[in-house]
């Protein structure tokens, strides 16, 4: 059967509307019951790229992933939220992001991502992902659509890169980045291990320009919602008006035959057409994915920096 994505045009992140939008958008999937049963440990795994700009709509919106959380207890879940940010910690991020308030209402957990190693069963053979991600019964994940000065646009895959603990995502793109079609099957095969039962995508405003975090928000309207993680991408491209092949994730996806064009999905509620964007913007230019020795280790410093002085200072000083 071919991947269903799910498309629906809404404008608003309030909450009673947004709470609507999403029990349309995953009734064409049999809504969350389908996916989430009573019991389930389900790990929500938001983009909590960074605390550094919570006005540019560059990490995931926190009414997207309180609405969420709603629906997953109202299911039976026990979510229980998650990421492992490129700079600080998991709490400090959503401390920034306004997430703390909202955590404690709904006694939603927040997890800091430790590794293990697991096989793939690809040409990587073996990832060091988050025990917490591959141990949750069910994972939802909640991306941002963003354009990005390394890999074009990032959706969905690229969002489960997340579930890589700690600074070895630094190490990855000094090992893999060399080669884009490589680091690109890495970021696959990460997709395929974590295998998300349901990804929904915050496309309601995206980010521009020179992401993940330099560029500006852009109203889209779009929220969209699949099983299949590869599936939405490609939806999603298309509605961005890019170039597949110009987005090394959804290229190297269709070379590896996991998709081909749109004919191999079918797409549900609002029309592709309908929400089409004529101008988005993509970064004004691409840097290399390949991180320099010096660079991961100026990186990997600043990360324990902020996470365990910078943010201990700053939550000590609130309190």
């Amino acid at each position: 059967m071919k991947p269903t994505v799910s498309l629906l045009h809404t404008t608003s992140y309030e909450r009673e509307s947004l709470m609507t939008a999403l029990e349309q958008v995953l009734a064409p999937l049999g809504g969350m019951s389908a996916i989430v049963k009573a019991g389930d440990r389900v790990l929500l795994k938001p983009n909590l790229l960074t605390g550094a700009r919570p006005t540019k709509e560059c990490t995931t919106r926190p009414e997207l992933i309180y609405c969420v959380a709603k629906l997953v207890k109202a299911a039976g879940g026990k979510p229980f939220l998650g990421d492992s940010p490129a700079f600080g910690s998991a709490k400090g991020v959503a401390r920034a992001n306004g997430l703390l308030e909202m955590v404690k209402e709904l006694d939603l957990p927040i997890v800091e991502f430790h590794g293990q190693r697991f096989a793939t069963g690809g040409e990587l053979e073996h990832l060091r992902l988050s025990k917490e991600a591959m141990g949750a019964d069910v994972v939802i994940n909640l991306p941002k659509v963003k354009s990005h000065m390394q890999l074009t646009v990032t959706m969905g895959v690229k969002n489960l890169f997340g579930c890589v603990p700690g600074k070895m995502k630094a190490w990855w793109h000094m090992e893999a980045g060399k080669d884009v079609h490589r680091f690109a099957r890495m970021l696959i095969e990460t997709a395929q291990t974590i295998n998300p039962q349901l990804t929904i995508l915050d496309g309601i405003i995206g980010h521009e320009g020179n992401g993940p975090s330099a560029g500006e928000p852009r109203d889209l309207g779009v929220l969209a919602a699949s099983r299949d993680v590869f599936a939405l991408d490609r939806v999603i491209i298309d509605i961005l008006g890019v170039n597949p092949q110009e987005v090394p994730t959804v290229a190297e996806a269709i070379a590896l035959g996991i998709y081909k064009d749109l004919s191999d999905v079918e797409v549900v509620g609002d029309a592709i057409a309908a929400l089409k964007i004529q101008d988005w913007k993509l970064p004004t230019e691409l840097m290399p994915i390949d991180f320099g020795l010096p660079r991961v280790v100026r990186s990997t410093f600043k990360h324990f920096y902020i996470k365990f002085i910078k943010e201990p200072i700053s939550a000590y000083a609130r309190t």
